[in-house]
């Protein structure tokens, strides 16, 4: 976003309003002295300077041969007939351009030039003067402090012109600060703009990527244990009925409850999949289910002096129920070890078995242990993962504790 040429509105009007009186004296002297060709070039100039302040150069070599440029412009009706008053106001007009062109070096070389300037303007002027009063032999009134003493006459116009400048740029500084405030105001505004979208978008994303786990870690739970009661079924189909008809049953119940879970995903994902029940009770119940899927009654340990957060307890809940999962489709372990425990103002999750294990890098991007990973992670916490073929593998996820629970 780029700012203006011109800070706002106030400016140009400044800038044409010295260009309005600075016309205005070139015509009234021009009514006292009887040359119009002089007068009327000098309107000319004056024109042409406020025309070429509607775009100012943005470019280093741009700006030096503008600022240039408005120098000749002041000087040339000058140099042509003294007569003609000096116009300080161009020169304040160009000190005005200049702010906002230049940094602080340029702006007070272009203050000197612009003073330097009227110095020459206000030395000719009453050169000319001296010798057209001398020619004619009389001393207008109006002249006669000009003819008796033009030193203190230079003087006190350097003065005045002097203390025009230096009251001039806290005032122009002034304008140009709003100028810098607005556009800071607008930057930010604009990259407030793209930070909300940015969090909408991303807000977006991270609901969808819930969405995903709470269906992957819910359901495929579920999915998971009536796909292993169904091959028991199969299994004891023929030699013992009655027992393939307790896992039928069981499958049977597993199928309602995933399509219950389906049905309350879909609806409200579930907020509080504990159902109101301590973190010990929620994982009670995995253990349980585990149990009669598998026949491994897991060695479960948990210690937690403090009650976790209810996002913590769901992170905990849904990391655990989908080790298990994990285990019960993967692993072939005969052995599970569940610990969970406050260590340190940070809970430890640590679930192990001894399955055949798997390589890592070879298993890095399935949606279940990305889940995992994520779920600690956007608490705070840490998830590693150890597995080697043959010798199981333990997973562990540190979620460090609000430090308004300690």
């Amino acid at each position: 976003m780029q700012p203006s040429s011109q800070p706002f509105s106030l400016l140009p009007y400044l800038e044409w309003i010295l260009l309005g009186l600075i016309t205005l004296n070139v015509l009234l002297t021009a009514a006292v002295y009887p040359t119009p060709e002089f007068a009327g070039f000098a309107v000319l100039s004056i024109v042409i300077f406020g025309a070429i302040g509607f775009t100012l150069p943005r470019q280093a070599y741009a700006k030096i041969l503008y600022t240039a440029f408005e120098f000749a412009i002041i000087l040339i009706p000058n140099s042509l007939d003294g007569r003609i008053p000096p116009v300080p106001l161009l020169g304040l007009v160009a000190v005005i351009r200049s702010c906002q062109m230049f940094r602080v070096t340029g702006r007070l070389i272009v203050a000197s030039l612009a003073f330097s300037v009227f110095l020459y303007s206000v030395f000719f002027r009453s050169q000319t003067v001296l010798m057209t009063c001398r020619s004619l032999g009389q001393i207008q009134p109006k002249f006669e402090q000009l003819i008796t003493n033009p030193l203190n006459y230079q003087l006190s116009s350097a003065l005045s012109f002097g203390l025009t400048l230096i009251f001039a740029f806290p005032l122009i500084y002034a304008l140009l600060a709003e100028r810098q405030s607005r556009a800071q105001l607008a930057v930010a505004n604009f990259q407030l703009r793209q930070y909300a979208l940015l969090a909408e978008e991303r807000a977006s994303l991270q609901e969808r990527n819930r969405i995903a786990r709470e269906m992957h870690d819910s359901l495929g739970h579920t999915l998971t244990a009536q796909s292993i009661q169904l091959e028991n079924a199969q299994l004891f189909l023929r030699m013992q009925p009655d027992r393939a008809h307790t896992f039928l049953l069981e499958a049977q119940n597993l199928s309602i409850q995933a399509i219950q879970e389906v049905q309350e995903s879909v609806q409200a994902l579930r907020a509080d999949p504990l159902g109101g029940r301590t973190l010990e009770a929620a994982i009670a119940t995995l253990i349980n289910e585990f149990q009669r899927t598998t026949g491994i009654t897991p060695d479960c340990q948990i210690r937690l002096p403090l009650r976790p957060t209810a996002d913590i307890k769901i992170a905990l809940y849904r990391i655990t129920q989908e080790a298990l999962t994990n285990i019960c489709k993967y692993s072939e372990a005969t052995q599970v070890t569940i610990q969970l425990q406050e260590i340190d103002s940070t809970i430890i999750l640590r679930v192990e078995d001894n399955g055949k294990g798997f390589h890592l890098e070879q298993n890095t991007t399935g949606f279940g242990l990305r889940g995992m990973r994520e779920r600690a992670i956007a608490l705070g916490g840490q998830f590693n993962l150890v597995s080697q073929p043959e010798n199981g593998c333990q997973l562990t996820a540190s979620i460090p504790l609000p430090e308004l629970l300690l």
